[in-house]
């Protein structure tokens, strides 16, 4: 059974928070679809494969040029807009429950940053002899 990655209420919603295109005055190979590439950018977060390895079949161009738009739409500023537009519109709809939240953690190593703790002190002198 088929479904689709982005339904049409979907790119309703997200459709309009996407930057313009901007004009190619020197012309150039035509862009790849808004809605293909973010069906590609979807794709890749859902499956975690590799950007190379989406399948052409999709029709959303190539891996590069679905990261590139993900890229672009990043430096625009376009994921927090269409994160709160989707908040809101799952809000309205009574699909979110403001009572139940999920945190999440991650402890990472500090390679260069953190600071070196004192030596421990012995509390009592050593009850074996050294073995050198």
């Amino acid at each position: 059974m088929a479904f689709t990655l982005v339904s049409d209420e979907l790119w309703k919603d997200i459709r309009p928070l996407l930057p313009r295109e901007r004009p190619k005055p020197d012309g150039g190979r035509p862009r790849v679809d808004d809605r293909a590439c973010l069906t590609g950018i979807v794709y890749v977060l859902r499956t975690g494969m590799p950007w190379r390895m989406i399948p052409a079949e999709m029709g959303c161009g190539s891996g590069v040029t679905c990261w590139r738009r993900l890229h672009e739409w990043t430096r625009a500023g376009v994921w927090p807009k269409v994160l709160a537009k989707l908040q809101r519109s799952l809000h309205r709809a009574g699909k979110i429950d403001a009572r139940v939240g999920i945190i999440d953690s991650q402890s990472v190593r500090v390679v260069f940053g953190g600071r070196t703790p004192a030596r421990t002190r012995r509390t009592a002198e050593k009850k074996a002899a050294s073995g050198i």
